[in-house]
């Protein structure tokens, strides 16, 4: 699966240089970054959460709720404010969409304004949204993305990816964005690697919104 992303450098697109990225998740673990372009195989494993994209697949939901696993611990440092710490634990009996970005990514500048309008429609239901920047070492810049789109959901600043430990250590690092649907206990129901539109997010999000505490669609939920 070839998956396009926009670099700072042109000179970086072109030569498809290939970047070793070591995180540690009991014990040192390796994942391979390839500038432009992403694996066959996407896999996460986390706490008891396992993901698993076969043959190039970019939507992946898991249903019944029953077969949903958690990712581990996810907290990091806000963005707009660095003294502040925003954890996944903050949004507890919540719907969480989790998307992944980069301010220098283009499919993610043309998608915040999609997340955006989701947040906007489906807050009132319980659903929170939270950003994690990634691979971002100009933290104004990217202060700057969100301000100037008028992204009111919070962001965590992880320059270095260490949040992502939290999916394990071989999660989809070689595509951005990428989005992550949790429901109200923090299972994960729908990973997307992909930029999205208001019309592939919401309809999952108030899906996921409308099931119950079992994980089922009260009867006569379309």
């Amino acid at each position: 699966m070839i998956t396009p992303v926009t670099m700072q450098s042109e000179a970086m697109w072109k030569s498809g240089a290939t970047i070793i990225w070591r995180l540690a998740n009991a014990g040192a673990v390796l994942a391979t970054l390839l500038v432009g372009c992403s694996g066959r195989n996407a896999v996460v494993q986390g706490g008891t959460f396992e993901f698993v994209s076969p043959d190039g697949k970019t939507d992946i939901f898991y249903d019944p709720p029953a077969s949903r696993g958690r990712p581990g611990p996810l907290s990091g440092l806000d963005l707009a404010d660095p003294a502040r710490t925003v954890a996944l634990d903050d949004f507890t009996g919540n719907v969480v969409v989790i998307n992944v970005w980069a301010q220098w990514c283009g499919p993610c500048r043309a998608e915040v304004t999609q997340l955006q309008q989701v947040y906007d429609a489906t807050r009132d239901s319980g659903v929170s949204f939270l950003g994690i920047d990634v691979r971002d070492n100009n933290r104004q810049a990217a202060q700057d993305f969100v301000n100037d789109r008028h992204v009111t959901f919070p962001s965590i600043y992880d320059p270095a990816m260490r949040t992502l430990i939290a999916f394990g250590g071989k999660y989809p690092t070689t595509v951005i964005p990428f989005t992550l649907v949790l429901d109200r206990q923090h299972r994960v129901a729908a990973v997307f690697l992909r930029e999205l539109l208001v019309g592939d997010l919401q309809p999952v999000v108030a899906r996921v919104a409308h099931e119950t505490a079992a994980g089922q669609l009260p009867r006569g939920t379309p």
